[in-house]
């Protein structure tokens, strides 16, 4: 059975002759994502109040009978994203007259020459819904990265009310799957936040959002599992959950038997799209700590140790001659980095980060990422059968790193030329995805957009790029690097398409 991981939005879109209503959901393989573009408004703003009960939830064995009370508290809290995006359509890609082969060839045109048909178009608008949840009285919400992303507007309507607010986009994390809206208005119903640290499975935990538009809805179920990684963003730590989470739900709340936010609803795993009783949440801590990082500073800014890491199997458990299979194995410490220079080695085995242990390597990853940068910390480690203590003051992870699989080149000379494509490095999960030879070295075009160099070249997605100017590439860093390294107004491409190898040339617009 093939099952897809699904980001949960309701889409509608609506032209001049009709109104059609379809689910626009993100369907993922267990390791890849799928988001809409665009751009997003920056709004520079003030650190929220936030309410904030750290106490664990009781764990008694009362019986609840009604969860009524706590959701008429709480209910107000959740909101309805409505985004709006203005789609150009260009009709002569549509189905009809001219892509008939017969009309084509009786009026003289090529399988693929347009330039001789009358332009066709026209606009509509493609409406996306989803949820969010308020979290201060003054109108800061959060809700899903990719609830909001490219909407032209923005639209949140409060449960029970026929009033809208416009709202703007503080800030998104794609990396986390996190948005920050802003509404103008005063005593909000704000929701409390809790330490998500301290979940346990077994707990209830209610989600509260706007499923298939149907309005406002509430689920109950219990925590399935915490800790959880399914390659749908690059840092992840869900809460799983049978609570039912449904198109619509993105960005809404998870709450335990207290009302208090625990987690961002987010995805679901699923063979039709609808829900199965497997349900992921990003943890309000993790949340948090992207919201103040993109209201503070426009950006999440994100610890770097600068090593390469891996798991602890059980293989090299015996090999490393280790007690447990726990920690983080350093595989590569990167030249100069904070790793470097700190003195940490390859061979490694990193135990506990701040005086917090270190279960694997992927909890490590987050452990580094939610530490400001230039932040000291002590790093306790295993090498050559002995414990051994570092102090290391973390830098800044660089943006392409950052991206970790998918990556956008920056901006610089060479660069352009492949403005609007994005990169990611062919690891065992890339591969699988787009089912490419194991032997196949070079990096993956995810993304292409229309009309840029590298589209009219036509390079497309699903290409792998093996050379530029006969320079063989590996990664998606050497990609960029022989870009930037390039002179003159072209860039030759050696591409793997489809099983065969191509040449083609990305040349820069004439102004």
């Amino acid at each position: 059975m093939n099952y897809n991981v699904q980001q949960q939005s309701d889409t509608m879109n609506t032209g001049k002759a009709n109104v059609t209503r379809s689910s626009h959901w993100a369907a993922l393989g267990l390791g890849g994502l799928i988001m809409l573009g665009g751009a997003l408004t920056s709004l520079a703003a003030e650190e929220p109040k936030l309410r904030i009960d750290p106490t664990p939830v009781p764990r008694d064995g009362k019986m609840v009978l009604s969860f009524a009370p706590m959701i008429k508290q709480v209910a107000p809290s959740v909101v309805t994203i409505t985004s709006t995006k203005v789609v150009k359509q260009d009709l002569r890609r549509l189905p009809g007259f001219f892509d008939d082969p017969f009309w084509r060839r009786f009026f003289g045109f090529g399988e693929e020459d347009d330039s001789r048909v009358p332009p066709r178009r026209r606009e509509f608008r493609e409406y996306n819904l989803g949820s969010g949840v308020i979290v201060s009285p003054d109108g800061y919400i959060l809700s899903n990265h990719h609830v909001v992303e490219g909407a032209d507007e923005l639209k949140v309507s409060l449960a029970n009310s026929p009033e809208q607010y416009a709202a703007k986009v503080v800030g998104t994390d794609a990396l986390s799957d996190i948005a920050v809206l802003k509404i103008e208005g005063k005593d909000l119903p704000a929701i409390t936040l809790t330490d998500s640290d301290n979940l346990q499975v077994g707990d209830i935990v209610l989600a509260i959002g706007n499923p298939f538009g149907v309005g406002q809805t509430v689920t109950m179920g219990i925590v399935s599992g915490l800790g959880r990684s399914m390659g749908i963003v690059n840092y992840e730590d869900f809460i799983q959950t049978d609570a039912s989470i449904n198109p619509g739900n993105s960005g809404g709340a998870l709450v335990d038997i207290q009302g208090r936010l625990v987690g961002i609803n987010t995805a679901i795993l699923s063979r039709t799209g609808g829900n199965i009783g497997v349900g992921f949440a990003v943890p309000i801590n993790m949340a948090r700590y992207v919201m103040q990082q993109l209201i503070q500073h426009g950006k999440v800014a994100r610890g770097y140790l600068g090593v390469v890491i891996q798991p602890v199997t059980p293989q090299l458990q015996k090999h490393f001659k280790l007690p447990d299979t726990t920690g983080a194995l350093v595989g590569e410490v990167n030249p100069d980095s904070p790793a470097a220079q700190a003195g940490i080695k390859e061979g490694d085995v990193i135990i506990e980060f701040n005086g917090r242990k270190v279960p694997d390597n992927r909890q490590l990853r987050l452990m580094v990422a939610q530490t400001p940068p230039k932040t000291k910390v002590t790093l306790k480690l295993l090498r050559d059968g002995k414990e051994k203590t570092l102090s290391v003051t973390l830098g800044e992870l660089p943006p392409e790193l950052a991206m970790g699989k998918p990556g956008q080149p920056s901006s610089g000379e060479g660069t352009a030329l492949l403005e609007g494509v994005e990169l990611a490095d062919l690891d065992t999960r890339t591969r699988r995805q787009a089912e490419l030879p194991t032997d196949l070295q070079g990096v993956l075009v995810t993304q292409v957009e229309e009309g840029t160099p590298a589209s009219e070249a036509g390079l497309r997605p699903g290409d792998v790029i093996v050379e530029i100017n006969h320079e063989k590439v590996a990664s998606v860093s050497e990609a960029l690097a022989l870009a930037r390294k390039a002179k003159g107004k072209s860039l030759l491409l050696r591409v793997w398409s489809q099983g065969a190898r191509r040449y083609l040339v990305i040349e820069e617009k004439s102004k």
